[in-house]
């Protein structure tokens, strides 16, 4: 099966709706990181504006956002409290064209192979559904992402428990399989905590045996990590030669570690404000065309918000943005399906499990 990436088709602004709309309105915002009353917010569809009698793509979208008519014409979406005063904000809570704002939700969609019957089993997305085609789909996207996109992993602190599930994630960083990293001090305190001391929590990556006095495991690590002043400069003072932030550190795959109130120490690299941590998350997702969420609640959900269905590519070319969440509880990955998002896929799964299957789909371990 050779992956083939689905054709965007515009609007067709010839027909009378488009034609008879009107143009946009806007208000030049009163305050700084204050939306005048009745804005525009954004959706994680392609959605066009009527500016001077033709419409224009709001691109580089999101979620909850205003959208700023720039004086080049160029429509900038823009996070509330990010508004400066005097940004002309566009108005109007209607999306069918009246008030000349058109969302366009089908635009990937195949008028192919639709099922008329309104009843069907097997709808939702759960423990017993087949993932096998999901999985097949996967290795070809990836593949084609490796070459022509980019791969952004979201990641929970399971990985770091477990040896396999390590050994997996490394390899798809070192074959390429990964542009990107997003994560917390948890997942970054324990897979170095794994590659120094081989445990996560202070029990044995492979035994899960405890170790004596393996409670302050973590702690001594966050705390070597902060004595050498960064996470790679620690990888390099104490010869650290496996894992997951080892790999990345050497292949240059950039990483964003962003902190909760709940993090010990926390890691030099983790950003504690939460506004500059979803601005840093923010600007990873701006350059992603998949986007894979293992087992963190909170991180799918705030990448989830942050990620439009398509990208607009440099040479022009609109796709999407394929958007995939896994998780062992089914609401987890329901909140994500839940967005709308005719990219999204759900795997219910353990995520261990999950990376294993992958990294052998993909031939990178055996």
């Amino acid at each position: 099966m050779l992956f083939n990436m689905p054709k965007y088709r515009h609007p067709d602004f010839n027909l009378p709706k488009f034609k008879e709309a009107p143009d946009v309105k806007w208000e030049a915002a009163g305050k700084d990181g204050v939306a005048p009353a009745n804005f525009h917010s954004t959706s994680m569809y392609p959605e066009y504006f009527k500016i001077d009698g033709k419409w224009v793509l709001a691109e580089e979208s999101r979620m909850d956002s205003s959208v700023v008519i720039c004086d080049d014409g160029h429509l900038e979406v823009v996070e509330n409290r990010n508004l400066k005063k005097g940004d002309k904000v566009i108005l109007g809570r209607s999306e069918n064209g009246e008030e000349g704002i058109y969302m366009h939700c089908n635009g990937f969609e195949d008028e192919q192979g639709q099922i008329a019957d309104q009843f069907v089993f097997r709808q939702g997305r759960s423990r017993e559904t087949s993932y096998a085609r999901d999985y097949d789909t996967l290795f070809e996207l990836m593949r084609h992402e490796r070459e022509h996109g980019n791969i952004v992993w979201v990641m929970g602190p399971a990985f770091s428990f477990d040896h396999d599930a390590r050994h997996a994630m490394q390899s798809l960083i070192e074959q390429g399989y990964a542009h990107g990293l997003m994560a917390g001090n948890a997942l970054a305190t324990h897979d170095l905590e794994g590659a120094y001391l081989h445990t996560a929590l202070g029990q044995d990556i492979y035994t899960q045996k405890s170790q004596p006095n393996g409670h302050y495991n973590h702690l001594d690590v966050i705390n070597e990590v902060r004595r050498s002043g960064s996470i790679p400069r620690f990888i390099k003072e104490h010869r650290i030669d496996n894992g997951i932030i080892y790999s990345c550190v050497k292949n240059n795959v950039p990483f964003v570690l962003t902190g909760s109130i709940r993090d010990d120490g926390p890691m030099p690299e983790v950003i504690g404000d939460a506004y500059q941590g979803q601005g840093a998350m923010r600007e990873m997702v701006k350059k992603a065309t998949t986007v894979i969420c293992l087992a963190t609640m909170l991180h799918t959900i705030a990448t989830g918000n942050m990620t439009p269905s398509f990208r607009v590519m440099p040479d022009g070319q609109i796709r999407p943005v394929y958007l995939y969440t896994v998780d062992a509880d089914e609401f987890v990955v329901n909140k994500l399906l839940d967005r709308g998002s005719l990219s999204a896929t759900t795997i219910v799964t353990n995520v261990q499990d999950f990376i294993s299957i992958v990294a052998k789909g993909l031939g990178v371990v055996k």
